[in-house]
């Protein structure tokens, strides 16, 4: 009788194989179709604006302080290589906007290179982030 409640026992357990099977298989999915968002890394106090309106979320943001330094995914680049700094993050992840964070004490002149390389980097769509009113 004690065999028999054995053979019982071991027949009603549940095979969690195929579970986990599925378990792996969303994750696998859920971190192949996730976006990462390649950010300037650095804190710029922006300009108020009473028209700023909500855009689409970017990928690629690039910072410009008030001192002219410009940042692209947490470290700082010179203006000149901005563009190729771009191309190579859209090799690793293609997007067609970029937001440009600039310091509302920024000159004027490092805005417009920055925006300028991201042209010749092959991205149309530029934003300048702004602070709500």
């Amino acid at each position: 009788m004690a065999r028999n409640r054995l053979r019982v026992e071991e027949e009603a357990e549940a095979d969690m194989t195929p579970m986990l099977d599925i378990v792996f298989i969303m994750l696998i999915f859920f971190i192949v179709t996730t976006s990462f968002v390649k950010e300037a890394g650095i804190d710029v106090n922006r300009p108020e604006a009473s028209q700023a309106s909500d855009k689409p979320s970017a990928n690629i943001f690039i910072a410009i302080r008030e001192n002219g330094e410009v940042w692209m995914d947490r470290r700082m680049v010179d203006v000149e290589r901005v563009a190729a700094n771009l191309e190579r993050l859209l090799a690793e992840q293609p997007t067609d906007m970029v937001v440009i964070q600039a310091d509302e004490g920024a000159r004027h002149g490092v805005v417009v290179q920055v925006m300028d390389q991201v042209k010749e980097a092959g991205i149309a769509q530029i934003s300048i982030a702004a602070e709500n009113d």
